[in-house]
């Protein structure tokens, strides 16, 4: 599934890729909890979609590929994969009520709760770079949030939720990262999102008609390229190049709102989302100035990490 063999161009293109199946799956997530095929899904039923059907596509991979899988942190995997679900199931939530950009936008955040998490639970120090960056990115989300009484949105709070706890999920990842193989991390990621989503479904499950099972389906496989997509592309080339290609999620999520939906980003969220991403990637410059990249990350988990997600 990997070849370690440097190809910049190539991971750029990977990197790209994964990237139009993230936003299609916000995409795909926005048609089954709105009624544009019938009585909208739950999102705990959306993410039910996701991660089954994803499971599915990867395990038909490993029972083809056959890997030798090693004894996994069952600990970190639970708490990676439980605070995993819960963020991509707000995010689900959120994509029902507000622009599919705006959304995108603000759960790129997701770094910058887990640089400020990292403080008290790795015991980790945040420079002066670092600050400037998280300010940055959540002087963005302030303007996305659009914090007045004739203009505030407030399901935009479930995008920050699920950054916020997508955040958490770093904390997990960054323990878990040269741990175990990336595809055995997400084997058992997608094993256990299934069985606390089908746990979870179960009160407020409805029959889904023909074409939103369909779409259930299309959901999960698209998550499952995307990290696969992802896995591939970082093993090619240094993170800190391939990390700026991910904010395309942003670019492909607009056209594809506009093209579906017939929403198109204002001046707000052009604004909002222009200084989130330069937060964004000023954190992502700094921390790729100090870490050692290594071949044993979880590259696929970024696919979650970019609602992602």
């Amino acid at each position: 599934m990997i070849n370690t063999r440097q190809n910049p161009a190539l991971a750029a293109a990977l990197i790209l890729l994964a990237t139009v199946f993230i936003a299609g799956t916000t995409l795909v997530a926005k048609a089954l909890g709105t009624e544009a095929l019938g009585a909208p899904l739950h999102p705990l039923q959306i993410s039910f979609g996701r991660f089954v059907f994803a499971f599915l596509a990867i395990s038909t991979l490993v029972a083809l590929r056959r890997p030798r899988f090693t004894a996994p942190h069952w600990g970190l995997h639970l708490g990676r994969t439980s605070f995993g679900w819960m963020g991509v199931t707000l995010m689900f939530a959120a994509v029902a009520y507000i622009p599919l950009a705006d959304a995108t936008a603000i759960t790129f955040l997701n770094p910058v709760f887990g640089m400020l998490l990292a403080i008290p639970l790795l015991g980790e120090t945040v420079g002066r770079w670092r600050w400037a960056a998280a300010a940055i990115a959540l002087l963005g989300a302030m303007v996305l949030l659009r914090p007045t009484p004739a203009s505030f949105q407030p399901a935009s709070l479930l995008a920050l939720a699920a950054a916020a706890v997508m955040g958490l999920e770093l904390i997990f990842i960054k323990r878990l990262a040269g741990r175990e193989k990336p595809l055995q991390i997400l084997w058992f990621n997608n094993l256990l999102g299934s069985v606390i989503a089908s746990v979870a479904v179960i009160a407020v499950w409805q029959p889904p008609t023909a074409e939103q099972w369909a779409l259930m389906v299309a959901l999960g496989s698209m998550m499952a390229c995307a990290q696969g997509c992802f896995i591939n592309g970082m093993a090619r080339a240094d993170a800190s190049f391939v990390a700026p290609f991910s904010y395309a999620t942003l670019i492909f999520a607009a056209i594809y709102d506009f093209a579906v939906f017939a929403e198109a980003p204002d001046a707000i969220t052009v604004l909002g989302a222009v200084i989130i991403l330069a937060g964004a990637a000023l954190l992502a410059w700094r921390e790729g100035r100090q870490r050692v990249p290594t071949l044993h990350v979880d590259p696929g988990a970024q696919a979650d990490q970019d609602f992602s997600r």
